[in-house]
């Protein structure tokens, strides 16, 4: 998630020296969908991925003291949810967790043309569906870096995987992608 990022070292700062609402806030509004997406991915349930991304956040306010103590918040925060997405997996193993209404497409384009909106709604719809068929490691490894912007670094300290993992899950899903979406769209 490159676009207008805040300066996370400034707002933690702020957070953890001042107890800033309003940085808190800040932080808020740009972690916590990447918390949500991540979380949904493991957990496949609206309900539950907003409430361990609302742990979360909830987590890091309480602990705000200790934040300047953390290396990289944002990965911090990502591991933190890996947990509790793992807890409540393990919690809610035997129910079903997939529901229609679960199906999320959350991607902005600009466009002024309604034939090109049509078309990047398509493009856009393809993508996700060829994205969820990925496995699940696969998957994960993607959204975090694509979407979410994190490094290789961050997604293996998140996933507890080495850089080298998630450079072969990257690749295969890459390769996946690029090999559905080109049958899609009658390229080969």
């Amino acid at each position: 998630m490159t676009k207008h990022s805040p300066d996370l070292n400034s707002l933690i700062s702020h957070i953890a020296l001042y107890d800033s609402e309003s940085s808190y806030e800040q932080l808020f509004k740009w972690l916590f969908p990447s918390l949500y997406r991540f979380s949904f991915c493991l957990l496949k349930s609206r309900e539950l991925s907003e409430e361990v991304a609302s742990d979360v956040m909830i987590s890091l306010w309480k602990n705000r003291q200790k934040l300047l103590e953390v290396e990289n918040v944002r990965v911090y925060a990502f591991v933190i949810a890996r947990n509790l997405s793992l807890n409540a997996l393990s919690k809610h193993a035997r129910q079903e967790l997939v529901s229609i209404d679960d199906i999320q497409v959350e991607v902005a384009l600009d466009s002024l043309n309604p034939e090109q909106l049509l078309i990047n709604g398509e493009l856009k719809k393809k993508l996700e569906q060829a994205t969820q068929s990925l496995p699940g490691k696969c998957q994960l490894v993607f959204k975090l870096i694509k979407e979410d912007g994190l490094s290789y670094k961050e997604t293996a300290s998140i996933l507890n995987i080495s850089v080298k993992t998630v450079d072969a899950h990257l690749v295969t899903a890459v390769k996946k992608l690029t090999t559905i979406l080109k049958m899609e769209f009658n390229l080969m």
